[in-house]
């Protein structure tokens, strides 16, 4: 992956365009390059995308981060979801020409993860998809799923979520991995919200949730290295 490009970048989508930044691996060549988008109510430099992409570079990943256009609007009212898998797709595919990654990841946090997964049901090609804390579900509406596009994903998926997710709960999606391939890997992040915070009395700190991450992360993508993507 050549890293002596630019690292901030402005992406067009259609007539309009947004805001992107690439983070280069601290090691080169970085072994893949994960598109992380944010969730509904964040943007690409909220506090928690950045605690989780400096936690994935730590362990060899490339990133980019970027706004949907709703954002760069300063709007809180995140586009229809066609919309937003088009302003992914459009980073994407400035990301697939400027850096030139050898392993592509997609995915992101909440509702960008989602958008993540339903651009590649669709057929998008990528090396992995990488979803942390996917919203099953809204909030206190567990049987509105959103899980019937997943079996239409055939890569690697890892999905990241803790235990007491709001918008995941664990028995709705356990078993809707059994009904999916074999490609999906499902790490559940024991006591974590959907924001992958943990209470006090859990004896662990938000740090070493995100240490669990990076560690989960580092070690699936490290299976997509050896396997060629």
């Amino acid at each position: 992956m050549t890293l002596n490009i630019d690292t901030d970048w402005r992406v067009k989508i259609g007539d309009d365009e947004t805001s992107a930044v690439f983070e280069p691996a601290p090691r080169s060549p970085a072994r893949a390059l994960f598109v992380c988008a944010h969730g509904a109510g964040g943007h690409m430099n909220d506090a928690g995308m950045l605690a989780v992409t400096a936690a994935l570079r730590s362990r060899g990943l490339g990133i980019v981060r970027f706004n949907f256009s709703y954002r760069e609007r300063k709007s809180n009212r995140p586009d229809p979801m066609p919309r937003l898998i088009d302003d992914f797709a459009a980073v994407v595919a400035h990301a697939r020409k400027v850096v030139r990654p050898r392993i592509l990841v997609l995915g992101g946090r909440s509702m960008g993860g989602r958008a993540a997964s339903m651009l590649v049901a669709d057929g998008y090609v990528c090396d992995g998809v990488l979803l942390l804390a996917y919203p099953l579900h809204p909030a206190g509406q567990p049987t509105k799923l959103r899980d019937a596009h997943l079996e239409w994903i055939k890569l690697p998926v890892l999905c990241v979520n803790g235990t007491r997710d709001a918008l995941c709960r664990r028995d709705l999606m356990e078993r809707t991995v059994n009904r999916l391939g074999n490609n999906w890997t499902m790490h559940w992040l024991d006591g974590a919200d959907h924001s992958f915070h943990v209470l006090k009395s859990s004896g662990r700190s938000d740090s070493d949730v995100l240490a669990e991450v990076a560690d989960a992360c580092g070690a699936w993508e490290s299976g997509l290295a050896r396997s060629g993507g």
